[in-house]
């Protein structure tokens, strides 16, 4: 008995040493590469990268939303910032290597969609296929054997009961075609192309997607502003702490508007001392302005976190809060040269915040000071000072206070969140002669070296808020709302074919056959098929085309 050539212990096969393998050549690797990047796996591997992709933009602050996040995490982990801003961990969403994932799957996806798409039109052009010349080998398999009356002997008896089958699956909405063979008739019936068609949807949709959300990237504009309480904000290049534009957009595109912060509300937790100094609600009450013909439209409303202010086109959101000791700074005369709130950027859930205080002008030297707000102060063990509650119980002020070169002069722009002691001297503090400055509220102290006076006169309060431009934003929505339609429509449309043959006997009686296919999952597939035999044969019966003899159902 002889084995198969692949058996363990058979002769390996002979080797024919003059079949030489074709080279692929630029041109075939190319081709080969188009055919990977192409495929539907390739596609689900780069959507799934690209999800994975933007988690560090949850895990890290982002340039483009929170800004004083950045600086924050700077001053916070000095050593290790430098190594994940090569990375462009702080600009995600615009890095080189997130670009050239969201690029490969725009490609991959185009290259899956256009030639399914035009085989899917040949198909829905084409009619169905032929009816198989075994029907016993598919689902559901059926027959029926009837006796046909004299009047309808013939190919007209088999005629009508095709015709009686292709209205009954007419009716339920199937394609059919009528094929005449030399033994037999029969009728071909397939339906379900809306699953590949959602399918189609969803993919195209997908598409529409990552081109809207790169189009809004492209034209709007993101534009972040501390604004302490009384000041305002306003829709111009010049106004923004930091601003964002996309690769398209211009400062023509800012419509002219204004927000006044009036107070900002907020509530912390104070009966359950588990979640003591928990922030409860932050609402800004605000004024806007808009322009309204030759006058101008005034209107108070409130901001909330996830509550967006719709304005101008933008999106208001309340992103952040904190606290603007005011500060006065005297010289030696009395003379102020210094008087305006500064925000304190929050460093703990407590609100402990470090600031920086820039003296520029009217005295003798420049200051830098860098401090801390404690809202409610507690002295530790070590000395040190912290918050332990977020709101104003107890508010204290730390300075360190340095002179000399602020570097403003220099035409480089500088961050007020920040202070460069390059250039400066040490007045007090660490490895000084003097004690750092502490000020409790409503109290004046004196500066070293006798340069003036300065004065923790009141704190404010400063919301940070984020305005957002996004043209694209309601063709994201449509779009998403056409993925999960066409997810739905390929999850839950099932597609078949159905066939129903007719062979004359040479007893003179009729035999129908009835058969189903799946192209797919279809449990329903040989109820489908029953229920046409069913009611295939209550119509011969009761229309009198034919008298019925049950033979066998299979």
């Amino acid at each position: 008995m002889s084995r198969p050539s692949d058996h363990y212990d058979s002769a390996p096969p002979k080797r024919d040493d003059t079949i030489n393998q074709p080279q692929l050549g630029l041109l075939g690797w190319l081709r080969w590469f188009w055919r990977q990047l192409t495929s539907m796996r390739t596609a689900l591997f780069l959507l799934l990268l690209l999800a994975v992709a933007a988690v560090p933009g949850s895990l890290f602050p982002q340039r483009g939303a929170d800004p004083n996040g950045v600086v924050a995490y700077k001053a916070a982990n000095p050593d290790i910032f430098p190594v994940l801003d090569k990375l462009q961990l702080f600009d995600v969403y615009s890095s080189v290597w997130f670009s050239a994932i969201y690029l490969l799957l725009f490609v991959s996806l185009v290259g899956c969609v256009i030639p399914r798409t035009k085989h899917h039109l040949d198909a829905l052009r084409a009619k169905p296929p032929r009816t198989p010349a075994r029907l016993e080998r598919m689902a559901g398999f059926t027959t029926r054997t009837i006796s046909v009356p004299e009047l309808a002997e013939g190919p007209a008896g088999a005629g009508a009961a095709i015709e009686s089958a292709r209205r009954l699956l007419r009716k339920g909405r199937y394609r059919v075609a009528v094929f005449d063979d030399a033994r037999s008739i029969s009728v071909s019936a397939e339906r379900g192309y809306l699953r590949e068609t959602g399918n189609l949807v969803f993919h195209i949709a997908l598409l529409g997607i990552l081109l809207a959300v790169g189009m809004g990237g492209g034209f709007g504009y993101m534009g972040q502003k501390v604004v302490v309480t009384g000041q305002t904000l306003v829709n111009g290049l010049i106004n923004y702490d930091s601003f964002n534009p996309g690769r398209f957009a211009t400062g023509n595109q800012l419509t002219p508007f204004s927000i006044s912060l009036d107070s900002l509300d907020v509530n912390y937790e104070t009966k359950n001392q588990n979640a003591l100094g928990l922030p409860l609600d932050y609402t800004a009450h605000v004024t806007t302005r808009t322009p309204d013909g030759s006058s101008q439209k005034t209107e108070k409303t409130t901001i909330k976190v996830n509550e967006p202010l719709a304005i101008g086109g933008t999106n208001v959101y309340l992103l952040g809060n904190g606290y603007a000791p005011e500060i006065t700074v005297r010289d030696p005369q009395g003379k102020v040269v210094f008087d305006e709130p500064v925000p304190f950027l929050p460093q703990d859930a407590n609100l402990t915040s470090l600031g920086v205080v820039k003296v520029t002008d009217g005295l003798s030297t420049q200051l830098g000071m860098r401090g801390f707000l404690y809202p409610t102060k507690q002295k530790l063990s070590t000395g040190a000072y912290t918050s332990s509650f977020p709101g104003l119980r107890d508010p204290m002020v730390s300075l360190i206070v340095y002179s000399g070169d602020l570097g403003i002069n220099d035409g480089v722009p500088t961050s007020v969140y920040s202070l460069n002691t390059d250039k400066l001297k040490q007045l007090d503090g660490m490895g000084t002669n003097d004690k750092a400055l502490q000020l409790s509220l409503g109290q004046t102290v004196t500066l070293p070296n006798g340069l003036g006076t300065i004065s923790f006169d009141s704190v404010k309060r400063f919301a940070s808020f984020t305005v957002n431009h996004d043209p694209a934003q309601g063709w994201v929505l449509l779009f998403a709302l056409c993925v999960l339609g066409g997810l739905l429509t390929s999850l839950f449309v099932p597609r078949r074919r159905l066939w129903v043959k007719a062979v004359e006997q040479p007893d003179g009686t009729l035999l129908l056959q009835y058969a189903g296919l799946a192209r797919g999952d279809d449990p329903a597939l040989d109820a489908a098929v029953a229920a046409l035999a069913e009611a295939h044969h209550t119509e011969l019966t009761s229309s009198g085309e034919s008298s019925m003899t049950e033979k066998s159902v299979g």
